[in-house]
C-alpha cells in the first residue's frame, strides 16, 4: 500500500521559453523538407533550414535574457506591483 502523497506537486514548473524553441526547432527540420517535397531545390532549403536556425536561436537567447531580467526586477522589487495602481494609456 503506499504511503500517503505529499502536497507538493513532484513535476518541475513549465518552462514556456523551452517549449517555444521546441516548437521553432521543430519547423526548422519540418520546413525544409516540406520544401523539398514540392520541388525546392536542395540548396533552397538549406539555406531556409539555416536562416529558420539561427532566428531561433538569437529568439532564444533573446527570450532567456528577458525572462532572466523580469526575475531579477521582480526580486528586486519584492514583486510584479509596487504600486496599488498601474498606469494605463
Amino acid at each position: 500500500m503506499p504511503g500517503p502523497r505529499s502536497s507538493v506537486d513532484p513535476r518541475p514548473a513549465p518552462d514556456p521559453v523551452g517549449e517555444v524553441i521546441r516548437w521553432a526547432a521543430f519547423s526548422c527540420v519540418v520546413v525544409p523538407v516540406v520544401l523539398l517535397w514540392y520541388g525546392t531545390a536542395l540548396a533552397g532549403a538549406v539555406g531556409t533550414a539555416l536562416g529558420l536556425t539561427a532566428v531561433t536561436a538569437v529568439c532564444g537567447l533573446l527570450l532567456r535574457r528577458s525572462e532572466r531580467c523580469a526575475a531579477r526586477c521582480a526580486a528586486q522589487r519584492g514583486g510584479r506591483h509596487t504600486r496599488g495602481q498601474t498606469p494605463v494609456d
